[in-house]
C-alpha cells in the first residue's frame, strides 16, 4: 500500500495505475500446474501435497457430494501458499515499474504501453493456470483517465485518484480516506449501540481488543491521516459509547486516563488520534526496504509524509531516532507519546487522592482485572455493578450522590469512603475469600495447608492465615497473613501519594513485627493487597513462586498470570460491596456476597 501510494504521488500523465482481479481464483486454479510448482520449488512439502490433492476433494451437499478437482481446498493452510507459487513465475516477467500481486489481487503501474503489454503477458499465463480476469471487477485510474483509449483496458471501472483503495486501505489522503473513516464510523456506531445490550465486562473487553481503536488500525497504519476531523469524531463516539456502556458520565481528564494502555492507569480504550502518527510511521518506515524492491526503478520517490510525521513526532516525543531504534515495531514509537501523556495527567491532578489514585493503579497487576476472561465458572465473572464500581474508583469518577454512611461519615460522589469505612463492610468475607485463594492454590500445586493452625501463635493469641504442612523453601514451612488495606484512607493518603504501594510496604512491614517470633523456624509471607490494585514486595515475589508452582504441577504456563488475575477479580468484587455498604443503614456484612 505504501508503495502503490508513493507511485500515485508522483505518477507521469502518461502512466496508469490498475488494479486486476481473477475470476473465482482459488477454485479455478488447475491442480497439476499447482502441484507441478510445489515439486519444483519447495520439494519437502510435495509428498505432503499430493497425498492431499491427488484425489478429488469431496464436498457435501445435503445428501449430494460434489467432486472438486480445482485449486486448494478451502480452510487448508496451506492454501494461499499453494495459490501463489505457480502464478510467481508469470509475475516475475512482468516489466513495468510498479507489479506485483498478494495473493489474487494484482496491481500494474506504469506507462500505459508497458501496463498493457504485461496484463496481455499475465493473461496468457493466468490462461495456462487456469485463472481469468474479470474485467467488470478491474479497476484504472490516471492523472487524466479522458485519455485512456487503450483497448487493452476494456470493461475496467476508472476510478478518479482520489478516490482508489487497496485492499481495504485509501491510497491518497482525500475522497478515498474519507470515504473509509466514515465507514468505521458507521460501523463503531452499530457496533456500540450492540455493545449497551451485553454485560458491561464483555463489553468492555470487546471494546478494547476488537471494535475500537483495531478496527480502525488498517487505515491508520496504511495512510498519512493524522489531524484528520474524523478521527476526533471517531474518538468521541468510542467516548460516549463508553460512558453509555459503563453508565459513568466521564470529565476530560478522566477520558485521557481511560485512553492510557492498562499498565499506565488506563482501560486501554486507545484514542485513534493519537495512534496514527505511531501506528503509520511503524508501517512505512519499518517497510521502507521492502517499498524500494517493490518500486525498483522507482524508489527514488520519496513519501513526504513520512517526513513531516517523522519531524512532528521528535517534537512530540522530545527524543532523536538513533541509529538502532526498531522502526517496525509500532509500540516502540507510541511510548514516548505515552509517556507524555501519563506525566501530563498527572500534572493536572492536584488533590493528594488523585495522585494516589493514578500512582496505585499504574502499578504492576493493578488492572489485572481488566485483563480476565470473564468466565463464571471460574469466579471470573463480575456483576455490571461490580464493573461500574471497579471503573469509577480506577477514574476517579463520580459514581453516586453524595451522603451520610451509616457510620455517620459524608461520602463524596466518588464513593471511596466504603472501602476503608470502620464498620468494614464485606471485610471478613474478603479476607476469607482472598486466603481461601491461597489456600486452593498451595493445595494444588502440591502443598498440603491448613488455615489458621491452633498450635502456632502470636504474642496476642492471634493465628496467622495458613501454614504448609511440608517444607515450601530451605526445609522451612511456609506461613502468611494476608491484609487488605485502603490505598484512599486518611492514615495511608500522603504515603500512597507520595509512592505507589506506599500503603502494602507499611503493612508488610507491620506484619513482619509482629510474627518476628515465626522468622527463625519458618518462611513467613506478609500478604499486604490494597483496594486500588497495588501488591506488597514479598507478596508480589511469593504469588510469582506459587505461579511457577502450579505451572509445574498443571503444565499450564499461564498459571502466575491467572492467580494474579483471580486476586484482582476478588478486590474489585469486594469493592463493590465496601461501597454498597455506605448506603445501609443495617448490620455490617449482611447480605454482602450478593455482589
Amino acid at each position: 500500500m505504501h508503495a502503490s501510494r508513493r507511485f500515485l504521488t508522483s505518477m507521469e500523465p502518461d502512466s496508469v495505475f490498475v488494479k486486476l482481479d481473477i475470476s473465482n481464483a482459488f477454485n479455478s486454479l488447475h491442480r497439476d500446474r499447482m502441484l507441478s510448482s510445489v515439486n519444483s520449488l519447495l520439494p519437502e512439502l510435495a509428498p505432503y501435497c499430493h497425498l492431499a490433492y491427488e484425489e478429488p476433494s469431496k464436498l457435501k451437499f445435503g445428501s449430494y457430494t460434489i467432486y472438486s478437482r480445482m485449486g486448494p481446498q478451502q480452510g487448508d493452510p496451506l492454501g494461499p501458499l499453494l495459490f501463489c507459487l505457480p502464478l510467481q513465475p508469470a509475475l516475475l516477467k512482468l516489466t513495468s515499474p510498479l507489479a506485483f500481486g498478494f495473493l489474487d489481487d494484482i496491481s500494474l503501474g506504469g506507462p500505459t504501453s508497458s501496463v498493457s503489454a504485461d496484463m496481455a503477458s499475465l493473461e496468457t499465463d493466468c490462461a495456462d493456470l487456469g485463472l481469468v480476469l474479470n474485467r467488470s471487477k478491474c479497476e484504472l485510474t490516471a492523472k487524466d483517465l479522458s485519455h485512456i483509449s487503450n483497448d487493452s483496458f476494456t470493461q475496467f471501472a476508472r476510478i478518479d485518484q482520489g478516490s482508489i483503495c487497496l485492499l481495504g486501505a485509501p491510497l491518497s489522503t482525500g475522497q478515498a480516506l474519507q470515504s473509509s473513516l466514515d465507514a468505521r464510523v458507521v460501523e463503531l456506531d452499530r457496533a456500540l449501540n450492540r455493545l449497551d445490550l451485553i454485560a458491561r465486562q464483555d463489553a468492555l473487553l470487546i471494546l478494547r481488543s476488537s471494535l475500537g481503536a483495531p478496527r480502525l488500525l488498517h487505515n491508520l497504519r496504511c495512510a498519512p491521516c493524522a489531524d484528520h476531523p474524523t478521527l476526533d469524531a471517531y474518538d468521541q463516539r468510542l467516548r460516549k459509547g463508553l460512558e453509555d456502556i459503563l453508565n459513568i458520565n466521564l470529565t476530560d481528564t478522566q477520558w485521557i486516563q481511560s485512553t492510557l494502555p492498562i499498565a499506565m492507569g488506563g482501560l486501554g480504550i486507545r484514542r485513534v488520534s493519537s495512534l496514527a502518527i505511531p501506528a503509520f510511521l511503524a508501517s512505512a518506515v519499518g517497510t521502507l526496504a521492502l517499498q524500494s524492491d517493490i518500486l525498483r526503478q522507482l524508489e527514488g520517490n520519496q513519501d513526504p509524509s513520512v517526513e513531516d510525521l517523522e519531524a512532528r513526532w521528535r517534537i512530540e516525543s522530545g527524543i532523536t531516532i538513533p541509529n538502532s531504534f526498531p522502526t517496525h515495531i509500532q509500540s516502540k514509537w507510541d511510548q514516548p507519546l505515552l509517556h507524555r501523556t501519563f506525566s501530563e495527567l498527572s500534572t493536572m491532578l492536584s488533590e493528594k487522592i488523585d495522585q494516589a489514585r493514578l500512582n496505585a493503579v499504574s502499578t504492576q497487576h493493578a488492572g489485572d482485572w481488566l485483563c480476565t476472561l470473564p468466565i463464571t465458572s471460574c469466579g471470573l465473572k463480575l456483576s455490571d455493578e461490580a464493573v461500574r464500581v471497579a471503573v469509577g474508583l480506577r477514574l476517579g469518577a463520580n459514581i453516586c450522590e453524595p451522603h451520610t454512611c451509616a457510620c455517620g461519615v459524608p461520602v463524596t460522589a466518588k464513593g471511596e469512603h466504603g472501602l476503608s469505612c470502620q464498620l468494614g463492610f464485606g471485610r471478613v468475607a474478603r479476607h476469607g475469600a482472598v486466603n481461601d485463594l491461597i489456600y486452593r492454590a498451595l493445595s494444588k500445586a502440591g502443598f498440603p495447608t491448613i488455615k489458621e493452625p491452633q498450635g502456632l501463635l502470636r504474642s496476642d493469641g492471634k493465628r496467622p492465615d495458613g501454614i504448609t504442612l511440608i517444607p515450601w523453601k530451605a526445609g522451612k514451612s511456609l506461613v502468611w497473613d494476608a491484609t487488605v488495606i485502603d490505598t484512599l484512607a486518611p492514615s495511608y493518603l500522603t504515603a500512597s501519594a507520595a509512592q505507589s504501594g506506599a500503603a502494602a510496604a507499611i503493612a508488610e512491614d507491620r506484619k513482619m513485627q509482629k510474627y518476628h517470633a515465626f522468622l527463625q523456624d519458618h518462611v513467613f509471607i506478609p500478604l499486604a493487597l490494597e483496594t486500588m490494585g497495588p501488591i506488597n514486595t514479598a507478596g508480589l515475589n511469593f504469588i510469582s513462586d506459587l505461579g511457577r508452582h502450579l505451572t509445574l504441577a498443571t503444565g499450564e504456563q499461564r498459571e502466575t498470570t491467572y492467580l494474579f488475575q483471580r486476586l484482582s477479580i476478588t478486590m474489585q468484587r469486594f469493592n463493590a460491596v465496601a461501597f454498597r455498604g455506605s448506603f445501609n443503614k443495617s448490620t455490617p456484612d449482611k447480605d454482602d456476597n450478593d455482589i
